[in-house]
């Protein structure tokens, strides 16, 4: 894998870091009842899921064109980084739904 295959690995885990990030900071502005700020930061989370998903579109569109894309360690990090980070974008919306349902009684 050469220096702009390690790029674009490391360029995947900063968006997704970012966007888990910015989930965490979702739950913990919900969980003080900031709800419109908590909103304001799945929307920054979003955002820099869209930038990851883009690279990671990017290395599917030229697997499937004939380049092949190095698999190594690094590689599977960062799409480890990726499912992760959305899977915590994915929390912090029910977070946030569940205390705008519920959030006076808890």
């Amino acid at each position: 894998m050469d220096d702009t295959k390690y790029q674009t690995a490391f360029q995947i885990i900063l968006h997704a870091g970012n966007s888990k990030s910015y989930s965490m900071m979702a739950m913990q502005k919900a969980r003080e009842g900031e709800l419109e700020e908590a909103g304001q930061f799945v929307v920054q989370a979003d955002g820099a899921l869209q930038e990851a998903h883009q690279i990671q579109t990017e290395l599917v569109h030229s697997e499937i064109t004939g380049s092949s894309v190095d698999m190594n360690i690094i590689m599977v990090h960062a799409q480890d980084h990726l499912g992760m980070a959305m899977m915590m974008r994915d929390v912090a919306n029910e977070v946030i739904h569940i205390y705008r349902k519920f959030g006076q009684v808890l």
